[in-house]
């Protein structure tokens, strides 16, 4: 979590708070998802978290890519922006926020999968048809959507 959210729930505690999320879908070559199994609920889910103050959301993104995966992208490609009750969460510590989720796809990048200790358990890449049913919620729309646009595509 950001020096910048923390010392907003010093001031806020558990209470409602919006944020610009940056959130990155990673696909193998081979067409696969790459999705990280979180420490806080266990659930899966893409690289992601929340831009800084006068970050820019591409560069957000990038940041949360490597510090979550250990990947570095070479070249990302805004694939939707999401919000609304779908984007609306309450943490198991109690946190609630509500998200305008940023999501880039990610097919170019270089490195070596890392997860990053206290926040990543797990870094897997499933085939569409076998992602894990437990998926961490505010992800769940974005991942059907992505899933739906790619049937199509040939790898």
């Amino acid at each position: 979590m950001s020096d910048y959210i923390l010392d907003l729930r010093r001031q806020v505690g558990h209470r409602l708070l919006m944020q610009v999320g940056v959130s990155v879908i990673i696909v193998d070559k081979r067409g696969r998802i790459l999705l990280q199994q979180r420490t806080d609920n266990h659930t899966w889910g893409y690289a992601g978290g929340s831009a800084e103050p006068d970050e820019e959301v591409e560069s957000g993104a990038r940041r949360e890519m490597l510090e979550e995966t250990g990947l570095s992208a070479k070249r990302l490609e805004l694939f939707g922006i999401y919000s609304g009750r779908g984007t609306h969460y309450i943490y198991p510590n109690g946190d609630e926020i509500s998200t305008v989720d940023l999501v880039y796809e990610c097919r170019d990048y270089t490195g070596e999968l890392k997860c990053q200790p206290g926040e990543v358990d797990r870094l897997e890449y499933f085939a569409a048809e076998n992602i894990p049913d437990n998926i961490h919620p505010p992800h769940r729309q974005p991942l059907l959507d992505w899933i739906s646009k790619n049937r199509q595509k040939q790898y």
